[in-house]
């Protein structure tokens, strides 16, 4: 879009500062002379009152700071341990204080802030790579995607892109996995230009082809890679071995599935799934509710709800306990996890499985796992579990570290011992104080600003969360005891239904330690007979038949 005037700030003029050489000109005499004062210049009478004053206080001072540091030595405790801190004393903000409802039936979560002159607007769309077409795998992602790179019916791309610069708006868009969406950043007094650019966008977009191509081309570059990284391995791979390969979760774009996109594809979806009956907003800053809310209804005019997005599917697969080795002979270190699958939301157990996985590995330093893998034994840089919870189908127990190849099997020992330990004995009173302190403790950053408010809550909108969740939360918490541990150890960890995966040199890896020959992946479970999981052609994700 051209511009016939130049709407920049006018350049300030700008005087040069006592004691400055102007550009350009020579330096002469000592680096200092020009702050000096003038030769046969006499310093006042009351400046010299002044510095002998100055003197006194510091003096005086100094010792008054002795004394006082003499008469507090009594009360500066011996350790960091034995400091004494008021109770916190903290209530989270309930949903129904920042929850709107537009005239279309769009929820929109509402936090002013009036601190900065910014508004921030995040919205959540129920679609995402669940819904992709069987042979168009990478649709929904694209989608989310070439939605902000690829213009609108009113603006072309590089006209959108020029207005958002100039208005200094930052507009974006994303597909996900089980859930897209789309986020405005802007200056209060530009919101009414930057809504409409935003709705123009989600409401018309043009998906521009020249911005397709190179949103495809940059995908088969990527696909070009897939093998590269032991980490994208180690992902891709564990994810199969829980939830099966015919799960949208482990269904890969490929070269045909990207290049089979068409225009029509990109249009039918964004018909179908992106419309106010799948929206959730998300709106902070510097604003009044009731106003916005006005300019919100006025934008979404005539735009019909549509239909909700159908549920996100579960998958029917039971992981097989056993150790998989992935062989990448050009690495030196090995990506190990180990684990099985976990829980859905909902569970009673949730706060004390929680607790008994932050002593196990989940709470970093102050974690099992990790004071023996990284701190006691130097095996790994980080290690450590996570227990997640499961809202479409059962989240997963996972213990995962990186390692020199010679001793990985020492460490997923470790690990092993560790899981059997915290099945067998009960945590200490100071573990399980210690990561239900931190828990507590953290828990007001979770609505540490605006955008965090209104995020959290619309993200329980869109997930139905419980209202009260939050209220309870740390009660539930504290109410976590050491019998609790122990009984949901015994219960959710199970070491007969491990599965235990390994990325990296296998030669290295089953080799072992020369010095350590107690450790080797043969005594692991299922190290007697462990599987091989060859690497799948990049682009067609096809695995070679063994």
């Amino acid at each position: 879009m051209n511009r016939t005037t130049d709407r920049r700030p006018e350049a300030v003029n700008r005087k040069p500062q006592v004691g400055m050489r102007p550009k350009g000109s020579k330096a002469t005499g000592t680096p200092f002379q020009s702050v000096l004062p003038p030769s046969g210049f006499r310093f006042p009478v009351s400046w010299f009152a002044s510095l002998a004053l100055a003197f006194c206080l510091l003096v005086s001072g100094a010792g008054l700071l002795a004394a006082g540091e003499e008469s507090n030595d009594k009360q500066i405790p011996a350790h960091p341990k034995e400091i004494a801190y008021p109770a916190l004393d903290y209530q989270p903000p309930q949903a129904k204080e920042y929850r709107q409802v537009l005239d279309n039936g769009v929820v929109a979560f509402m936090v002013e802030d009036h601190n900065l002159p910014l508004i921030n607007i995040s919205l959540t769309i129920r679609s995402g790579a669940y819904l992709d077409p069987q042979g168009k795998e990478g649709l929904a992602r694209m989608v989310g995607s070439v939605l902000r790179s690829g213009g609108t019916l009113k603006w072309s791309a590089e006209e959108f892109d020029e207005e958002a610069d100039f208005l200094a708006t930052n507009i974006f868009s994303f597909g996900g996995s089980t859930a897209s969406g789309a986020t405005l950043n802007t200056l209060a007094e530009n919101l009414d230009q930057s809504l409409k650019m935003f709705f123009e966008m989600l409401r018309r977009p043009a998906f521009q082809e020249d911005r397709a191509e190179l949103y495809k081309s940059q995908q088969l570059q990527q696909m070009e890679r897939r093998n590269d990284r032991t980490s994208s391995i180690e992902s891709r791979e564990w994810g199969r071995l829980l939830r099966g390969s015919d799960h949208f979760t482990n269904r890969q774009p490929t070269k045909a599935s990207i290049e089979s996109i068409t225009a029509e594809d990109l249009n039918a979806f964004h018909r179908q799934y992106y419309h106010p009956g799948n929206f959730i907003l998300a709106i902070s800053g510097d604003f009044e509710s009731a106003d916005l809310k006005q300019k919100l209804e006025a934008a979404f005019k005539d735009w019909p709800a549509g239909e909700k997005s159908p549920p996100v599917p579960d998958f029917d697969h039971t992981p097989q306990p056993g150790l998989y080795l992935v062989h990448k002979p050009d690495v030196n270190q090995g990506r190990i996890s180990l684990g099985h699958l976990g829980i859905r939301r909902g569970n009673p157990d949730r706060f004390a499985i929680d607790m008994m996985n932050d002593v196990l590995g989940g709470s970093g330093f102050t974690s099992r796992i990790t004071n023996r893998v990284r701190s006691d034994e130097g095996l790994a840089y980080s290690a450590g579990s996570r227990f997640t919870v499961g809202l479409h189908y059962p989240g997963q127990f996972r213990a995962s570290f990186q390692s020199k190849s010679s001793t990985c099997a020492q460490a997923a020992q470790i690990i092993l011992e560790e899981i059997g330990r915290i099945r067998s004995e009960k945590v200490s009173q100071e573990e399980l104080d210690t990561v239900k302190t931190a828990t507590i403790e953290v828990f007001p950053r979770r609505f540490s600003s605006a955008a965090a408010v209104a995020g959290t809550f619309a993200n329980d909108e869109l997930t139905e969360r419980d209202p009260d969740y939050w209220q309870t939360y740390r009660d539930k918490v504290r109410a976590v005891s050491i019998e609790d541990v122990l009984r949901v150890a015994r219960q959710y960890l199970d070491p007969d239904k491990l599965v235990i995966l390994a990325v990296g040199n296998v030669d290295d890896m089953q080799a072992g330690h020369p010095d350590r020959p107690q450790y080797s992946f043969s005594k692991l479970p299922g190290g007697s007979r462990p599987a091989t999981i060859p690497l799948p052609d990049p682009m067609t994700m096809k695995y070679p038949q063994q």
